[in-house]
């Protein structure tokens, strides 16, 4: 055929069919993969799954498709796009949903829906390039111009994923506005070629069903997305938002308790949340020697801070969290100010600079009136600054030494977070901490997660950190545990133990812990601390996943 004007038009909009379809496609896949690993967390395990499960129907499909026939594949084409924008818009709230009523059945709903989608993105590129061949009859040609088109629209959808939609929609929301435009490649392909197109009414019916589905759940998905939300926990939600790095919800029992959940995990309760922040925060503050410079890894809540703030001889305190937006919550929302007690709102501020880190973004805490008449139990002497950046990063690149060091990371449930309890980033710490500093790291259940708390004392021994454990109950938790240690040219564990059993009385005001639960906390239960067969956890064996994931699942 040769190349008319309205050939090159004819062409020209099929590429930017495939465009849109490649986009969407790519979206699809990241948005179900985000929802997934926020409800079930492991994200990376999640993401791999589900993308490569499509991905093996997105094949499937391409095969299926030689079975349609060439009559009417117009008119198919759009029925596909229809349905691929309806269950892909309306597929994140169904995960939702199946999430909360049929939580033992949600993996079946997961790769069901993902494996349909899946099919139907496979479908369409190679009913497409069998559209072109009446206008680019050349194989070569033929394959290279859809493909291209396609793989040009991926890279676009990813950065429009990224960059683009987050900024303005929700995750359900995000996936009606890709239905509409799988609808809209639909409709742009019906009006360009309505004179082939055979079956006109039924076509125009299904889109403008669709279409209008499509729009009515874009303006309807905050409202059913909170109340299909409600459903997964048993308090109302008074806050919940996404962010780039978690999904964060706070709930208030009817007895005004509020419990703080990322990625669906149970972070903390106002009920008991000062048992857990006391043993975080005081054994090491009474241990080290020096106490001016702070360093907080984690902790985005401020209420570890809270409890740091409480003495006088603290000149600094440097938070890092990686989530600007938790840090935000902390300053500003009614619930966390009223808990930290504005420990992340004060008037003696600095912004902190750390040289050769280029990622991340630095908030200076802000003064406000209204947490000041809280006149919160602390001494305002302290400088606070707040650095939102990947933990492991600081570390590695920023300067200076600091006096004690609290770790407050959430438990290793995810492959993403075993870096931060890692042999190297241990090492990195050693480095951090001046000769007699002390470091702690809250470290999950010593009884649920035995063997996971177990591998944090034996990777920070391997990194040449004295540390010894300690215990405590949190009601919310149960039995809890932490490592605590500082470098060995000025500790070893006997003079560590001896230090936490001789402090005779805090220095600070606390709610629940006393000097004789710090010598209790050193008391653990039979063959409790046994680890001979314990691996060391690294970068590259990242065996705590394993033990804190088989705990969960068979209880050890």
């Amino acid at each position: 055929m040769s190349n008319t004007p309205a050939t090159t038009a004819h062409r020209t909009i099929l590429y930017i069919l495939t465009f849109i379809m490649g986009g969407c496609g790519i979206a699809y896949e990241y948005t179900f993969s985000k929802l997934s690993s926020d409800l079930l967390g492991n994200s990376a395990m999640q993401w791999a799954i589900i993308i490569g499960l499509m991905m093996l129907c997105m094949g499937i499909g391409s095969d299926i498709q030689k079975r349609i026939r060439d009559e009417g594949l117009f008119a198919k084409f759009i029925y596909f796009e229809s349905v691929l924008g309806v269950l892909g818009g309306f597929g994140p709230l169904l995960l939702l949903y199946a999430f909360g009523a049929f939580r033992n059945h949600y993996t079946v709903v997961q790769y069901g829906l993902t494996i349909i989608v899946g099919l139907l993105i496979g479908l369409e590129i190679p009913v497409l390039t069998r559209i072109n061949e009446k206008y680019t009859p050349e194989l070569k040609a033929n394959l290279g111009g859809i493909l291209r088109m396609d793989y040009i629209g991926a890279f676009a959808g990813a950065l429009g994923w990224v960059f683009v939609l987050p900024v303005f929609f929700s995750l359900t929301q995000m996936g009606f506005v890709l239905g509409l435009c799988n609808n809209l490649a639909a409709a742009i392909a019906f009006v360009y070629f309505r004179k082939v197109v055979r079956a006109s009414a039924s076509v125009i019916a299904i889109l403008a069903v669709s279409i209008a589905g499509l729009g009515i759940g874009l303006l309807k998905a905050p409202a059913w997305s909170a109340h299909a939300e409600q459903q997964l926990y048993l308090d109302k939600i008074v806050y919940s938002a996404t962010t780039k790095f978690q999904h964060i919800v706070l709930t208030q029992s009817r007895a005004g308790e509020i419990y703080c959940f990322l990625n669906g995990n149970l972070q903390f309760s106002s009920f008991d949340e000062h048992r857990y922040h006391e043993l975080l925060v005081h054994p090491a503050m009474h241990c080290a020697p020096r106490i001016e410079h702070v360093l907080v890894l984690g902790g985005g809540d401020g209420l570890a801070v809270r409890e740091i703030l409480k003495y006088p001889g603290v000149q600094r305190v440097t938070l890092v969290d990686i989530d600007p937006e938790m840090t935000r919550l902390a300053r500003e929302n009614e619930y966390f100010l009223k808990l930290n007690q504005g420990s992340l709102t004060d008037s003696r501020v600095t912004t902190f600079q750390a040289a050769g880190i280029s990622a991340g973004e630095t908030r200076p805490v802000e003064t406000r009136d209204r947490v000041r008449a809280m006149e919160p139990a602390r001494e305002a002497t302290a400088q606070v600054s707040i650095v939102n950046i990947d933990a492991a990063k600081f570390v590695e690149h920023i300067s200076g030494r600091y006096d004690v060091i609290i770790i407050d990371f959430p438990d290793p449930n995810s492959r993403e977070l075993t870096k931060l309890y890692s042999k190297m980033f241990y090492h990195n710490l050693t480095d951090k901490l001046t000769k007699g500093g002390i470091l702690i790291q809250q470290a999950s259940s010593p009884v649920i997660a035995n063997k996971a708390f177990l591998c944090v004392g034996a990777t920070m021994r391997a990194a040449g950190l004295v540390v010894v454990p300690i215990r405590g109950f949190v009601p919310t938790f149960g039995e809890w545990g932490w490592w605590i240690g500082g470098r060995g040219e000025a500790w070893d564990e006997t003079l560590l133990s001896n230090r936490l059993r001789h402090i005779d009385t805090l220095r600070v005001s606390t709610r629940y812990l006393t000097s004789n639960l710090i010598d209790a906390s050193l008391v653990f239960g039979k063959n409790a601390l046994a680890d001979s067969a314990i691996e060391v956890n690294t970068i590259m064996n990242d065996v705590i996943y394993t033990y804190y994931r088989k705990a969960l699942t068979r209880g050890y």
